[in-house]
């Protein structure tokens, strides 16, 4: 089940690469495995899957060790500073920046490890309480901050669109962050780069890919429901 959901995924983003005359390898689909055992990420590897998105550090960690180190993990939860050096050198990306504390916290711990880690920030793009990240009015200004510290790149932006029935209502969201990822772009700040848009789950990825998106994070379309319970 989890493979056939897979390839449905996938097929319809490469339907809405087709509508947006985009070319489908720009768009990286991230199977989100969040409180999914080892077994359905092993399913989802057998369509294909490479990619797979993590909430938590333990959880994460634990299938890091667990399953083929080829796998490419992102980390798109909120990360805890804490936290931060169970994950370096782990991930490929982590998505979910939206501060200059826990930035020079990954940069430090990635110059403590001798390496360099990418990461994209979260923008708050609809202003939800609800929600972790920067506001889009102060989202520059954090990334010049961020842009200067040692072992840290930053990639592009993230956003977590609203809960909604009809996905058409994330458009503007979307859009939105699209917008802000060309104007920093246009300021050519060094390290900086805005090549990554990591927008859309599953209700809305579709229209994530049509906006613009290079990343979309789905869960439930590939695993089915979360369990809670874990």
């Amino acid at each position: 089940m989890v493979a056939e959901n897979y390839r449905m995924v996938d097929k319809k983003v490469q339907e809405a690469c087709a509508r947006a005359g985009r070319d489908r390898n720009e768009v990286t689909l991230i199977a989100v495995s969040k409180t999914k055992p080892v077994a359905m990420i092993q399913e989802a590897m057998a369509a294909g899957a490479n990619v797979f998105g993590e909430n938590k550090v333990q959880e994460l960690c634990d299938k890091y060790e667990l399953l083929p180190k080829d796998l490419h993990w992102h980390l798109i939860g909120h990360l805890q500073r804490n936290k931060v050096k169970y994950i370096i050198g782990k991930v490929d990306l982590i998505h979910s920046v939206d501060s200059l504390r826990l930035a020079e916290e990954i940069s430090k711990e990635a110059v403590k490890k001798e390496t360099e880690e990418n990461i994209l920030i979260e923008v708050n793009v609809a202003e939800e309480e609800s929600k972790f990240g920067v506001s889009v009015a102060d989202t520059e200004e954090l990334v010049r901050q961020i842009a200067v510290l040692p072992g840290i790149h930053i990639q592009g932006l993230m956003t977590i669109a609203p809960y909604v029935e009809n996905p058409e209502q994330n458009r503007p969201v979307f859009r939105a962050l699209k917008k802000l990822a060309v104007d920093i772009k246009m300021k050519n700040i060094d390290n900086v780069h805005m090549d990554v848009l990591s927008m859309g789950m599953t209700g809305d990825y579709e229209v994530a890919v049509e906006e613009g998106a290079t990343m979309v994070r789905v869960g439930t379309g590939i695993f089915g429901e979360r369990d809670y319970s874990i």
